[in-house]
């Protein structure tokens, strides 16, 4: 997957696409064998072999053609191109066919020092999808067990993990039909999708849980009947609950703003997770715990507690509310410090996918590929157009090889003029298209038996075909670039000079349309598109948020800091990032989709423990001093939103193990990674000490324009800064 499938048509890759599709057939697949040798160079013994094996592929059925393509420079490889009859993207039975096929007889064949490797579109498309395929069930079992496993530690009770997380189990079995239905209407998924699909409906759906579970809990232990415990549990935490989900789907429908593909295809397929989620834990949830009443959380006991013991969160509250100032200066000042971190690293990543998942035999064909044909793994392909067929002007086509030779940008450039690495003139090449050009397309693979044409002859105009259309009005010249690492940021840099100096040769011959068709090129389309959406979406996403959580709070005040926290923790766990995956690690860069899918993710799910904890607060307020409402608010929440933030985290962080050795690897680790480290960053001081000590600095300017504010106004309360007998912890603790 270079990502390229999802830029706009009308960025200059996807123009130079079209203008290379007469060369490009939907109804076959491009598979390239390659043979070396490790250690020295390719015997004649070894040649035979090759031979050999080219005829047993050629055997292989739906192969259409086999063309050995010559031995590399340093004389330790080979390669063949294989043609087959199956569509070059897809992972069906006739694809895993034909590759499992001739995989059988290279491995046959590879003995003695003599490696075989099959690479190319289609095997690097079937070993992706099996590895993502193996991860996917890897990621969500491993998910399931981490969250049983901490929930059964939070709750102290067999039923209640099973009741918390049978919810989003459900939505997770049913999303993923609704999704398929959906893109039947044009809705676009990428294959990072499904891994998002998995964590991000089990780790929100379990946080829903756990905001009406463990609230369920609280008001037994005040001594209400279940069935009361239950409906008071829904009337005050379900507004938490719908608001929440209200933010990540807001916040991931805002994803359809974007020009890039890769982000517009995960916004609508998570926003439904998201929505059926939300109905789940209104209505099954409800009816779950209504059902099994206080044996939901045997064997621990849900007697009534007079008097609760103060917690670790109220103690952290009491402490912040003394001297909130101070905390919130310090808090801000070192996250700042984090955020830091990305100032200096680039981004990286839009177009390394190419060569198959590590350890699979494309990919160790690419590097071979990579090591004997450096100029040949990822050629710049310049598309040249014009308004008349160019068999009899072929001069034009020599004039434009030698100006791309001459712009420096380039080292060796091959076309119709040295098909197959020998130079021929213009006329030869016009009277053989003149002596071959009524044969029928496409061509066969040998030459039809009643023709009087040589067989050099025949492979020569076979090769032709690679470079000039079959209306011989488009050519496409192959420019390997003077960079070889055709991912790295020199090579995209040299992207816009290469567009100008095809540009200027197109015109110098008369052609009426240019364009440059490579890896690299996507990649420069990529980051730019990226970075642009990246602009665009963040002030949307962060305003869409703060007006959901003005309309929850009833307050222009609040959502201003709200959302600026979450920023802080979206730019320090970004900064974190870019200090063990680039300064650390020694990647080349954040991936290029990390900054955007963290701010997407952080910003919403953030909001739900911003929405649990201040609409407590705000209901605290009600009939207490605001710092004593902070404390029994901070007290209350704590071990929901620490169990929430954990299992949340760590299900992201699972994402990023589960990930394997699957192409992309590395980017869903560092998404996984980045975005576990933003929640329990805002976990664990955000909501924890950074939230509480703004609002216990501000007071009842919390609450404007609000009735609270007035009544706060009226009633004098304000930050008390005495610490009271009745500080309370979180209910929820108490045994």
């Amino acid at each position: 997957d270079t990502n390229s499938g999802f830029l706009p048509a009308d960025t200059p890759s996807m123009q130079a696409s079209k203008l290379a599709t007469p060369f490009q057939n939907s109804h076959q697949a491009s598979l390239t064998v390659v043979v070396s040798r490790s250690g020295g160079s390719l015997s004649a013994a070894d040649q035979q072999t090759v031979t050999q094996v080219e005829a047993a592929v050629g055997r292989v059925a739906k192969v259409t053609s086999v063309h050995d393509l010559g031995v590399s420079r340093d004389g330790a490889a080979e390669q063949a191109l294989v043609q087959a009859d199956v569509a070059p993207y897809g992972n069906g039975s006739d694809q895993q066919a034909v590759v499992s096929s001739i995989r059988k007889i290279l491995a046959d064949h590879s003995i003695g020092g003599l490696t075989f490797n099959l690479t190319g579109e289609l095997p690097i498309v079937v070993d992706t999808q099996q590895q993502q395929t193996s991860s996917r069930s890897s990621t969500q079992g491993l998910s399931f067990l981490f969250i049983i496993v901490l929930l059964l530690f939070a709750f102290r009770a067999l039923l209640a993990p099973l009741v918390t997380l049978l919810p989003a189990a459900l939505v997770l079995f049913l999303a993923s039909p609704v999704i398929a239905a959906a893109t039947h209407l044009g809705v676009q998924v990428s294959s990072i999708t499904q891994f998002l699909l998995v964590v991000l409906v089990l780790g929100a759906g379990t946080d829903y849980g756990l905001f009406l579970v463990f609230r369920v809990r609280e008001e037994l232990r005040r001594g209400l009947d279940p069935k009361e415990a239950v409906v008071r549990a829904v009337t005050t935490v379900g507004e938490s609950v719908t608001f929440s989900a209200l933010t990540v789907i807001a916040a991931l429908m805002s994803l359809v703003l974007a020009k890039f593909g890769f982000y517009q295809s995960m916004g609508p397929a998570l926003a439904i997770g998201i929505a059926l989620m939300l109905l789940a834990g209104l209505t099954l949830l409800p009816a779950l715990l209504a059902i099994f009443r206080r044996a939901v959380f045997w064997p621990s006991r849900t007697r009534l507690v007079e008097r609760p013991r103060t917690t670790i969160y109220g103690r952290i509250a009491g402490a912040v509310v003394r001297r909130p100032l101070a905390v919130a200066a310090f808090g801000v000042l070192g996250f700042a410090a984090l955020a830091a971190g990305s100032l200096s690293s680039s981004t990286a990543g839009f177009a390394d996918q190419s060569s198959g998942p590590a350890g699979s035999d494309s990919a160790a064909g690419s590097t071979a590929l990579a090591a004997h044909y450096p100029a040949a793994t990822n050629p710049s392909v310049v598309l040249l157009q014009f308004a008349q067929p160019v068999w009899d002007n072929l001069a034009e086509i020599s004039t434009a090889e030698q100006a791309l030779r001459a712009s420096g940008q380039v080292g060796r450039v091959v076309g119709p003029l040295d098909p197959a690495g020998l130079a021929l003139s213009p006329g030869y090449v016009s009277g053989l298209h003149a002596q071959l050009r009524d044969l029928p397309l496409p061509l066969a693979p040998t030459p039809p038996a009643a023709s009087a044409v040589s067989a050099a002859d025949y492979n020569t105009y076979l090769a032709l075909s690679r470079f000039i259309s079959a209306d011989g009005r488009t050519v496409q010249l192959a420019a390997a670039p003077k960079i070889t690492d055709t991912s790295s940021p020199a090579a995209m840099a040299m992207i816009p000079q290469l567009r100008d100096t095809v540009t200027a040769v197109a015109h110098r011959v008369g052609a009426t349309d240019s364009g440059v068709f490579s890896l690299t090129a996507f990649a420069y389309d990529v980051s730019h598109i990226s970075q642009s959406d990246l602009s665009r979406i963040i002030p949307i996403v962060a305003i869409l948020i703060a007006l959901l959580l003005a309309v929850v709070m009833r307050s222009l005040v609040a959502p201003l800091y709200l959302v600026a926290s979450v920023l802080l923790s979206y730019l320090a766990a970004l900064g974190l990032v870019a200090i063990v995956f680039v300064h650390l690690g020694g990647s080349a860069g954040v991936n290029f989709v990390l900054p955007f899918l963290m701010f997407v993710f952080l910003m919403a799910l953030g909001s739900d423990y911003n929405i649990l904890v201040m609409t407590r607060i705000r209901e605290e307020a009600q009939s207490h001093t605001l710092a004593e409402a902070v404390r029994r608010a901070v007290g209350f929440t704590g071990t929901t939103v620490t169990t929430a933030g954990m299992i949340l985290g760590g299900t992201f962080a699972v994402l990023a193990v589960a990930a394997g050795s699957t192409a992309g690897s590395d980017q869903v680790r560092q998404i996984g990674y980045g975005i576990a480290a933003g929640v329990l960053m805002d976990t664990f001081v955000i909501r924890t000490v950074l939230v509480p000590a703004v609002v216990a600095t501000l007071g009842r300017w919390n609450w404007w324009p609000s009735p609270l504010f007035r009544r706060s106004a009226g009633a004098g309360t304000g930050v008390d800064t005495e610490q009271t007998p009745a500080a309370s912890g979180d209910r929820s603790a108490a045994a």
